[in-house]
C-alpha cells in the first residue's frame, strides 16, 4: 500500500473520531447537561468541528440574554378590543347552517307589460335571493293555474304583476295554496336603472324590514305587514342569500297607500362599521306606490276580507279627467246658449204708433 493510501485512511480514522464527538455532545444536550465532557478525553484536542458547535452555542445563549434584556411593552400584546354590544354572548347570532325557515317566492308577470314594468319585476327578483321564474303568463288563463305553477316550482309565496291596457300594473301578492292574497294596484314606478341613484348593496344579501306604527294599529295592514314579511324576508342560510344586512326596505302607510322605499346601509366612516349608531341611509331603489284594492281569503279567490272604498278604478279616473278637460269647452258653449236666451227674452215688441209719422 502506498503513501496516499496510508493518508487516505489516516483521514477516514479522524472523520470518524470527530463524529463520535459530535455524537456523544448531542447526546448530553438532550439530556440537559450541554457542558458534560465526559464522553471526551482530558488530554485530546479539540477539532475545527467542535469549535464550530461551540460558536453557536454562544450566540444562542447571547440571543437570550438580549431577548430577557428587552423592554416588556415590546413582548407584550396589544389588548384585545372590548365587546360593548355583547355580541360575543348573543345566542341569537350564533353560527346555524342549516335552512330551517324555507320559503319560496314565485316572481314573474303576465303578457303585455311594458318596458318599464319588465324592469321592475327584474329589481324585485334581484331584491329577493330566494325567488323563482317562470316564462310570461297567458292572460285568458284562470288564476287558479297559477297554484299548480307554484307546486311544480316548489313555492309557498308568488307575486304576480299583471297588465292592462299596457299602461295599467296589479301586483298579486299571496300565499299559496291556502291564502291569504292581496290585490294592489302599481303606482308611479320608478326602477333602478331609471332613477340612478347613488345606493348599492351586495347581490344575495339579506334585507331588513322596516314598517311605520299603522302597521301595527290597523288590522288589515297586519294581514298585509306579515304577508310582507314572509314573501320579502330573506331566510336565514338560505342557499343563495349571503349572512349580510346592508340594504332594508321600507313601508310607509301614507294617504291610504303604501309607499315603498329600498335604501343602502353604509358606515358614515371606514372606522364605524360596527357602530350601529353612525349608519346613513343611501337610496337603492326601486320605488313605487301600491294601491290595496281587495283581500281575499283564498289564493287569487275566496272570501272578501278587506274591500278599499276609497280606490277608484283606472278607467274610471280617466273617465273624469276627460271631463274636466272637456269642461271649458262646455261652459264656453253654455254661455253661448245664455247669451242668445238673454237677447231673445230682452227684444222688444213693435209699436203700432211708430208708423203714424212716416
Amino acid at each position: 500500500m502506498g503513501k496516499q493510501g496510508k493518508r487516505k485512511l489516516k483521514g477516514d480514522a479522524g472523520d470518524t473520531k470527530i463524529q463520535r464527538r459530535l455524537s456523544k455532545r448531542r447526546r448530553a444536550t438532550k439530556k440537559g447537561n450541554p457542558s458534560d465532557d465526559e464522553g471526551l478525553g482530558d488530554d485530546e484536542n479539540l477539532t475545527a468541528a467542535d469549535l464550530d458547535v461551540d460558536a453557536v452555542k454562544a450566540e444562542a445563549a447571547a440571543q437570550a440574554e438580549q431577548e430577557k434584556d428587552a423592554p416588556q411593552d415590546q413582548q407584550e400584546e396589544p389588548p384585545e378590543k372590548a365587546d360593548p354590544y355583547l355580541m360575543a354572548d348573543a345566542t341569537y347570532i350564533q353560527k346555524d347552517t342549516r335552512w330551517r325557515n324555507k320559503q319560496r317566492a314565485l316572481v314573474f308577470c303576465s303578457r303585455g307589460v311594458t318596458a318599464r314594468f319588465r324592469h321592475l319585476c327584474d329589481d324585485i327578483r334581484k331584491m329577493l335571493p330566494h325567488h323563482k321564474t317562470e316564462p310570461k303568463f297567458e292572460k285568458r288563463s284562470n288564476f287558479n293555474e297559477i297554484n299548480e305553477i307554484c307546486e311544480l316550482k316548489n313555492c309557498n309565496n308568488v307575486v304576480f304583476f299583471e297588465a292592462r291596457k299596457r299602461e295599467d300594473l296589479y301586483m298579486w301578492v299571496g300565499r299559496v295554496p291556502s291564502g291569504p292574497s292581496i290585490k294592489f294596484q302599481v303606482l308611479n314606478v320608478h326602477t333602478t336603472q331609471e332613477v340612478r341613484l347613488a345606493g348599492n348593496c351586495l347581490l344575495g344579501s339579506r334585507p331588513i324590514l322596516y314598517f311605520d306604527k299603522n302597521f301595527g294599529q290597523l288590522s288589515y295592514l297586519k294581514l298585509m305587514k306579515e304577508l310582507f314579511i314572509q314573501v320579502f324576508g330573506t331566510p336565514r342560510n338560505h342557499p343563495k342569500s349571503k349572512p349580510f344586512h346592508d340594504h332594508i326596505m321600507c313601508f310607509y302607510w301614507l294617504d291610504r297607500k303604501i309607499w315603498f322605499r329600498h335604501y343602502q346601509i353604509s358606515p358614515e366612516t371606514p372606522d364605524d362599521a360596527d357602530k350601529p349608531e353612525k349608519q346613513v341611509l343611501t337610496e337603492i331603489g326601486p320605488r313605487f306606490v301600491l294601491d290595496p284594492i281587495r283581500i281575499f281569503a283564498g289564493s287569487f279567490s275566496g272570501q272578501t276580507l278587506y274591500l278599499n272604498p276609497h280606490y277608484m278604478t283606472p278607467t274610471a279616473l280617466r273617465v273624469q279627467a276627460r271631463k274636466l278637460l272637456k269642461n271649458p269647452y262646455v261652459k264656453k258653449l253654455e254661455d253661448k246658449e245664455k247669451l242668445k236666451q238673454r237677447k231673445e227674452e230682452n227684444e222688444l215688441s213693435e209699436d203700432p204708433v211708430d208708423e203714424t209719422f212716416e
